[in-house]
Parts: structure tokens; C-alpha cells; sequence
């Protein structure tokens, strides 16, 4: 089996990538507002405590659904592959996190 990765596929992997950094600032801002705690509490969380940082990273992940289904419906399959890759590529991060620490 030949495996054919494509220009395309990079794209999504990057964007798999960039997507949940640039959301994670907007989802712990959003939880700060919704709890009525400032945004540092809830920074100081994710970098301080792994079990805190592995469930907002997921929480950020969220947002690579968003991307998937845009260039599903566009059909740009390979970009989604990509996108799904780079969801793919946090999956040991998170078990290391949750069970093994």
C-alpha cells in the first residue's frame, strides 16, 4: 500500500495544528467569563496542572470540527484527512496525561 501524502493533506494537517492554539485563548475567555473567574485563573490552570491542560486542549479540538466539516462540504477531502491527522496526532498527549500520570 502506497501511502500518497499531497500538498493538501499538509495544509489540513497545518490548520489541524494553528486551529486549536488560537482557540484555546478564546475557550478559557469564555470560561472565565461563564464561571465569573479572571482569565489568569483559568490560564494559570492549563499551563500548572496536565489534567487541566489535557481538557481544555480538547475543548480547543473543538474547534477543528468547525474546519472539518467546511472542507467536507466543499469537498476538499484531502484537507479534512489532514485536519483529522493532526486530531489524531493530540490522541497520545491525552492518554499520557489521563492515565499514566
Amino acid at each position: 500500500m502506497k501511502i500518497n501524502i499531497t500538498k493538501k493533506h499538509l495544509i489540513g494537517t497545518a490548520i489541524g495544528f494553528i486551529s486549536p492554539v488560537v482557540f484555546l485563548p478564546i475557550v478559557l475567555f469564555i470560561l472565565a467569563l461563564i464561571n465569573d473567574y479572571p482569565f489568569s485563573f483559568f490560564w494559570d490552570q492549563f499551563v500548572a496542572y496536565p489534567e487541566f491542560t489535557s481538557k481544555y486542549i480538547s475543548l480547543a479540538l473543538i474547534s477543528n470540527l468547525m474546519w472539518f466539516y467546511i472542507f467536507l462540504n466543499k469537498e476538499e477531502y484531502q484537507i479534512s484527512r489532514g485536519i483529522i491527522f493532526a486530531m489524531f496526532c493530540f490522541i497520545p498527549y491525552m492518554i499520557y496525561v489521563n492515565l499514566l500520570s
